[in-house]
Parts: C-alpha cells; sequence; structure tokens
C-alpha cells in the first residue's frame, strides 16, 4: 500500500483501491492539520477535484472522523479524537505523566488535566478530578479546542516560536472569535505575553464563565514541546492568595514529568 502523503498534490484521475484510501488518509491529515477548512481550502492543498474531496469528506463523516460545522466547515470528529487520546495512553507521555496528573488532583483537590497539540488545536488526554464538591466545566478527555483556548492550550501556544504562534492564531482567528469572544485578538496576545514572562498560564473564566485554569508547557531537556499539564477549577477556588501555592505545585509536577520523560522507555515504570 502507499504511503499516506500529507504535503503533496496527486494527481486527480479516479478513486479505486488503494489510492482512495491514500486520498481520504490525505484530506483526513489536512483536516486535522486545521481548525476548521472549508471544501475550497481542501480542493486547492490536495489537488483533487472538488468532487472528490466531497464524496470523501462525507465517507469521513459517516465515520465519525469528520465533522462539518453550520459554516460548512471541516473539522476532526468526535471518534478522531476519542482514538487520538487511546493511542495516546501508549506514549511515553502517558506513562510518564499519569502519576502526576493523579497526585496534582489529590492534591489540589481540582481537575488536573493533560493535553497534547494536534496541529492548530490542543487535545485532552487526561483528566483526573479532585474531591472538591463544585467542579469546573473544562475539558474532558478527548475534546479539543484551537491551541491558545484554555489554560493548557495557552501554555502550549506561548512555548512554540513566536512567528508558528502568530500563524496559529491567524488560523485560528475566525474560530476563536465565533466560539469564544471574550478571547479577542488583543486579549490572546496579552495572555501569550504574560504567559512567557512568568512561564505559567493563566485563563480567568475566558473561555467558559467561572471556569479558571492554570497550566505550564512540558518541555523535556530535548527543547521539544511534550504537552501541558493543568488546573482546572471555579473562580472562588483560584483566589489571588491560592494561586502562588497552585503555582508551586503545578511546576513540581510538571518537573518530576520533564524528569521522567528524559529517561529511557524502560525506565519510566520502575
Amino acid at each position: 500500500m502507499n504511503q499516506p502523503r500529507t504535503s503533496v498534490h496527486i494527481v486527480d484521475q479516479g478513486d479505486t483501491g488503494t489510492q482512495s484510501v491514500d486520498r481520504a488518509l490525505l484530506l483526513l491529515n489536512r483536516i486535522g492539520a486545521t481548525d476548521g477548512a472549508s471544501l475550497a481550502a481542501l480542493v486547492a492543498e490536495t489537488g483533487l477535484n472538488k468532487a472528490t474531496v466531497r464524496r470523501l469528506a462525507l465517507a469521513l463523516i459517516r465515520a465519525g472522523l469528520v465533522e462539518q460545522d453550520a459554516a460548512s466547515r471541516y473539522h476532526p470528529g468526535e471518534q478522531l479524537q476519542v482514538l487520538g487520546a487511546q493511542a495516546a495512553r501508549r506514549s511515553g507521555l502517558m506513562a510518564a505523566a499519569g502519576e502526576s496528573v493523579m497526585r496534582l488532583a489529590q492534591t489540589t483537590c481540582d481537575a488536573a488535566l493533560l493535553s497534547v497539540r494536534r496541529g492548530a488545536s490542543a487535545l485532552c488526554l487526561m483528566r483526573e478530578e479532585g474531591n472538591h464538591p463544585l467542579r469546573s466545566h473544562a475539558l474532558v478527555a478527548g475534546q479539543s479546542h484551537p491551541l491558545g483556548v484554555g489554560a493548557g492550550s495557552l501554555a502550549m501556544l506561548a512555548a512554540l516560536p513566536q512567528d508558528e504562534a502568530e500563524t496559529i492564531l491567524r488560523a485560528t482567528g475566525p474560530v476563536v472569535a465565533a466560539r469564544y469572544p471574550a478571547l479577542t485578538p488583543e486579549r490572546m496576545r496579552d495572555l501569550l505575553a504574560r504567559t512567557r514572562a512568568e512561564g505559567v498560564a493563566l485563563n480567568p473564566g475566558l473561555v467558559i464563565e467561572g471556569s479558571w485554569g492554570l497550566g505550564i508547557a512540558l518541555q523535556p531537556p530535548d527543547g521539544r514541546l511534550a504537552g501541558a499539564l493543568s488546573i482546572a477549577t471555579i473562580e472562588a477556588r483560584m483566589r489571588p492568595d491560592r494561586l502562588p501555592d497552585l503555582t508551586r505545585l503545578l511546576r513540581a509536577e510538571a518537573a518530576r514529568i520533564e524528569a521522567r520523560l528524559a529517561q529511557p522507555t524502560k525506565d519510566r515504570h520502575a
């Protein structure tokens, strides 16, 4: 079988056998790299004709791998997010971070979350609830937001080179404006500047009213962006006098995760 092609045009000469699968994978990769792609954009980026793109997109929609919104833009579907979360459980990040996520939730009594970057989006891999009865309405495992939306997501965006972050902000701008009106471009850039300066990201209820978050990017010694660790809680539990303690706990667990990621794979379960 041909290998999936993710960044080159292919000649549209009909769809049979493995070629059809190859094209569907190409289309899925392009949709996954954006947070809302139009039919015209997918035609331009893949080199396939409009009828082929539409037909393949409908097949992916039926499988739950792609969704189409009211503006006829295509997005990664829920089934794709579930599969991604399931696959990530086998990854080094889940092995390195699982214990820390659980400990952070137990120590703070709030929700602790682990996220990774997926193109221009952040995907929640794990959420562990604390025992406080009033819970935040933050992400659950398998859900995603555009990069920059939410504390962990913002921390990852701030960890990227500035030009790359700006490219992502431009690409996701229309979706963010439509879904998260409190996150204006000016506010987003202010949050990014603050996150870069302080090393932690604070979401003061800008995604869901009353739901606050504190996040930090996970960057092992090799410098790559591995993901983000975050805390989600209600506004009343993220008071200014409590923030230093939450920040300290978050940094400590992030350091433990990064140290484990730096170990050989065989040693991570020791």
